[in-house]
């Protein structure tokens, strides 16, 4: 009787109920064999790290000093690891270059990342849409966080919880 009423007042909000609950923190062990069964779910033997063989000479795998500086005071780094073991299973692959950090994850046709690169003292994070949004710090195609900004863990969290659930898809020509 009591469902019956929680669906009547759903109706009449039209909308659908909140989901209750958030990410949960696993042990590692637990994480690890969480990892294992998606990959043999999914037959992958992506390695989640870019073998030195396979870089370009030019290629870096090391943030700069300056650049790294800004990434770990800004909390970014921590944030989307506990985003790729909270929500990604700890799927995702970081790279690191001399501007910046990307974060990809997804196979194929589904390969998302999530890019953050540095310009002098401020923070960018590049957005999925092309255009500028409404929000005062995009330019179109990127969001730059001030230092003023980015020194607020909560606005940094904001931002990659929406990069998270938005996503830049990787172009084919990627």
């Amino acid at each position: 009787m009591a469902d019956q009423d929680d669906n009547r007042d759903e109706n009449q909000n039209g909308r659908k109920p909140m989901i209750v609950g958030g990410a949960k923190e696993r042990p590692a062990d637990e994480m690890d064999e969480i990892t294992q069964m998606i990959e043999e779910a999914q037959h992958s033997s992506r390695a989640r790290y870019i073998p030195a063989e396979d870089l370009d000479e030019r290629a870096t795998t090391q943030m700069s000093p300056h650049v790294a500086e800004i990434v770990a005071a800004s909390k970014v780094d921590v944030i989307l690891q506990k985003f790729n073991r909270d929500y990604l299973y700890g799927m995702g692959r970081f790279d690191e270059y001399a501007g910046g950090l990307l974060l990809k994850w997804g196979d194929g046709y589904s390969r998302k990342h999530i890019w953050v690169t540095v310009d002098g003292d401020n923070l960018l994070f590049q957005t999925s849409h092309e255009r500028k949004c409404s929000k005062d710090y995009c330019i179109g195609g990127q969001h730059v966080f001030t230092p003023e900004m980015w020194h607020d863990v909560r606005q940094i969290n904001a931002e990659l919880a929406e990069q998270f659930q938005r996503p830049v898809q990787e172009r084919t020509d990627d």
